[in-house]
């Protein structure tokens, strides 16, 4: 009868008992609080231990609550039976083994431990007192440690015992012998890097205290690299010796934003001489603060996430955690026998051991034989613009755009080039990093090419994130807001890729690329005569257009049909001929990504979004919805579905409206030498106060807001909105077509803009300025979209004006002249 009870309570009673033992031996040992009973309890434990009788209670207590956490093996072998889920089996099984290495560790342990207190505290044999063995190793330590001196000495001894210790702490813990030993690497390093930067400052110190160098240094000299001591920043990464301060301090912005206060020293070096241009210095760029890594804690978490999946049967092997920005990926290996599937249904259960809100699970690593699983981080470093630009790969950047991304996981620097991808569609919720991407975007672009190479486009229905760019000569035209105007740009768009199409056949090159090399070579001779205009044309380069659009959403609700239209044109044939479209929302929904636009667009940057499916909008995979936003996006390319986790650089309100002066300032001088020249030659001679007006300050000049008409290029039409044509001061009614095209409009009785191209062998822009200037003269009706105007003149009355105008031409000739 008894014997059914024993075997099901008597890992019960087992533990209660080692328990007691433990409390008892506390009391004994630590309080002298436990009688005669502790008296001889610690008698018998100083004896058969020695000095570690002190650490027993603990033991003691550890292996009862160990015995108690067992799984009784009657209800195993029913939970078996009845074939409940896998799960559960391997927690049974888990429970069940942990008694066993409690007590072989703990064995192994106490042996080392015993043997070597023998042999480093005077060896005492069984002559001695009893508090001579209860000093050393009793009589454990006497049986062990003294058998192993008399055979291996002392160096052999003391060798053999550790490696029994090291044995059993692995068995213990249940580790592996690889792990133990990183872990005690990565323990040492912090003391050892503490003492390779006091050495290396005594001595720094030592060579800086010389009064009179040995020999003169140049001062073009390049400072020499410092060590790096942060494995997560790219080797070999140089930074100016006068760069700008640091990162001072850290707020939370209205937008849930993470924003800095910046500060930056003495500018390091002039700015770069591009053509009749300079680009920025880079010190208008702040730079963030170095961050050490506690790699203490990152290893702990990292046995912590280990010892969670051993719990539940995953048998794993932890290798070298990588520390990025944002996340750090604990890479692992799996058991033999262990499913993919079974790892990643642990996915809350690792969430929940690690403390943060969820886990990304990468099964697998793309080119390893291992799995990572990405942990945010509980201190995320800052990445600004000024750290990227600054870098060893910006350096290296050749191409007008190559613009900063950010920093992956592994600590390198992301450039990414825009022309090879050709088009990127970034998506994400509010408030996940995307408006920050577009100014770190287009302050890259200010910062590294003039707009003799980029010119740009911003389409900004929020009215608010691109104003801040409105004075740079970049733009062809000033940030579009209204939405219906938008719909026009892109359309302008198309229109300047089919002429740059028909002019790249007509000298019978491939690409933009070949057509500016061309004229670099001065290998073009043909004339473009029928291409623009009537007159012999040189040629000249062709500056790359960017198209920026800041929420697709709100055009695609109001002109979706033609918005979709243009995109899915200029994404499709635009990349031969230097046009790029880069398109941003924040509402990933089908009917704004629409297929149209994902097939043709296959480079995307997906921030952080609420579901799985706003991932697969993006992605056309999960993955998404695991970012932590503040900058984390996931990059996907156009030759791999992997993934590549970067965290997103972030640059100042402030550092952008300092590049905007700059160039607005050099768009000023620009504008106050050409009108120099002009008027130098021909007004002053007129006007005696021209030469004191321009002698002034720049700031006395008005010369206005820059508006398209400030293009230089001349193979490249401006957009010219026809509601501000009056304002630009064009002089439009010179133009020496004016006349032709309204001889051609009143007779064919057909207000087209088209007609106009193809009889008058014109362009699209300068068509369409004559056919506003028609209007505003009464000849033609307003625009009624794709239809012809309406013709407001007959042939008749026409005629009768010109009879009119002959018969009184001369007077009013005269009269002009007088």
């Amino acid at each position: 009868m008894l014997g059914p009870v024993w075997t099901r309570h008597r890992r019960d009673l087992l533990g209660l008992v080692a328990i007691l033992g433990g409390l008892l031996s506390a009391a004994s040992l630590w309080f002298g609080a436990a009688g005669a009973l502790g008296t001889g309890f610690n008698s018998a434990l100083a004896v058969s231990v020695g000095l570690l009788r002190f650490v027993m209670p603990l033991a003691l207590v550890g292996l009862g609550v160990a015995l108690l956490r067992q799984t009784n093996p009657v209800s195993a072998n029913n939970n078996m039976g009845t074939d409940q889920d896998s799960g559960t089996q391997q927690r049974v099984d888990a429970r069940g083994e942990l008694p066993a290495r409690v007590t072989v560790g703990g064995v192994l342990l106490l042996i080392s431990l015993d043997g070597l207190l023998h042999v480093f505290r005077g060896r005492p044999g069984l002559d001695n007192t009893i508090d001579e063995l209860g000093a050393a190793g009793g009589v454990l330590g006497l049986g062990v440690g003294g058998v192993l001196y008399s055979v291996a000495a002392l160096a052999g001894s003391v060798l053999i015992l550790t490696l029994v210790g090291l044995f059993g702490v692995i068995v213990l813990t249940g580790t592996s012998a690889n792990t133990l030993g990183r872990f005690v690497l990565l323990v040492l390093r912090p003391p050892y890097v503490w003492a390779r930067e006091q050495i290396k400052v005594l001595f720094s110190d030592v060579s800086t205290a010389s009064p009179v160098p040995l020999e003169p240094q140049s001062a073009t000299q390049p400072a020499l690299p410092q060590p790096n001591t942060n494995h997560s920043e790219p080797s070999g990464q140089i930074e100016p010796t006068t760069a700008p301060q640091p990162l001072e301090a850290h707020t939370k912005t209205g937008k849930g934003r993470q924003a800095q206060q910046l500060t930056t020293g003495k500018e390091s070096q002039s700015p770069v001489e591009v053509g009749h241009w300079s680009l920025p210095d880079s010190s208008l760029l702040a730079r963030s603060r170095h961050r050490e890594v506690n790699m203490a804690d990152i290893t702990e978490r990292g046995l912590r996430l280990q010892a969670t999946l051993a719990q539940f049967g995953v048998e794993t092997e932890m290798l070298e955690p990588i520390v990025g920005p944002t996340v750090t990926r604990y890479v692992l290996t799996l058991g033999e026998g262990v499913k993919v599937t079974k790892f990643e249904s642990l996915r809350k259960d690792m969430a929940l051991a690690m403390a943060s809100p969820d886990v990304r699970i990468l099964a697998p690593i793309p080119g390893r034989r291992a799995i990572g699983v990405e942990v945010p981080n509980s201190q995320r470093e800052i990445v600004t613009i000024g750290d990227i630009l600054a870098s060893p790969e910006a350096q290296q950047a050749v191409h007008p755009l190559e613009v900063a991304v950010g920093r992956d996981i592994n600590g390198r620097n992301v450039i990414a080039n825009i022309a090879n991808m050709p088009h990127v569609l970034i998506a994400g919720a509010t408030g996940s990093g995307k408006s920050s991407c577009l100014n770190s975007l287009l302050s890259s672009i200010l910062m590294r090419s003039t707009p003799d190479q980029v010119r740009l486009i911003l389409v900004d229905p929020k009215r608010v994130e691109m104003g801040q760019y409105a004075r740079t000569p970049h733009l062809l035209t000033a940030p579009v807001t209204d939405p219906r105007k938008a719909a026009n740009a892109l359309a302008w768009a198309v229109r300047e890729m089919e002429r740059r199409y028909d002019l790249l056949a007509e000298v019978g090159v491939r690409d933009i690329t070949g057509y500016n090399q061309a004229v670099d070579d001065n290998t073009l001779k043909q004339s473009l005569g029928g291409l623009g205009s009537r007159e012999q044309l040189t040629y000249s380069r062709l500056p790359f257009v960017l198209v920026v659009v800041d929420e697709l959403a709100d055009l695609m609700m109001v002109a979706a049909r033609d918005v979709e239209e243009s995109i899915a044109r200029i994404a499709q044939m635009a990349r031969a001929v230097g046009i790029h479209l880069v398109i941003a929302t924040q509402r990933p929904s089908v009917n704004v990504i629409t297929g149209v636009i994902k097939a043709n667009i296959p480079s995307r940057w997906a921030f952080a979004v609420s579901s799985l499916t706003d991932s697969r909008v993006i992605l056309d995979q999960p993955g998404a919805e695991r970012l932590v936003g503040g900058g984390d996006l996931l990059m996907l390319g156009t030759t791999s579905s992997a993934l590549n986790r970067i965290q997103g650089c972030w640059v100042e309100e402030a550092e952008v409206r300092a590049i905007v002066k700059h160039w607005h300032q050099q768009n000023i001088e620009e504008r106050v030498k050409s009108q120099t020249a002009t008027e130098s030659t021909v007004v002053a001679e007129t006007n005696p106060d021209v030469e004191a007006r321009l002698s002034g300050s720049l700031e006395e000049v008005d010369l206005g807001e820059p508006t398209a008409s400030a293009v230089t290029n001349s193979n490249l039409d401006p957009i010219v909105d026809s509601s501000n044509l009056a304002a630009n001061n064009l002089k439009e009614d010179d133009d020496e077509l004016l006349n032709a095209a309204k001889e051609l409009v009143v007779q064919t009785q057909l207000g087209s803009t088209s007609m106009l191209q193809r009889k008058l062998r014109i362009g699209f822009a300068r068509a369409g300025r004559i056919m506003d200037l028609l209007e505003q003269q009464g000849v033609v009706g307003p625009s009624t979209g794709s239809k012809a105007r309406e013709v407001l003149i007959s042939p008749q009355e026409s005629q009768a004006r010109k009879d009119d105008q002959d018969s009184t031409g001369p007077s009013s000739s005269s009269t002009t002249e007088t």
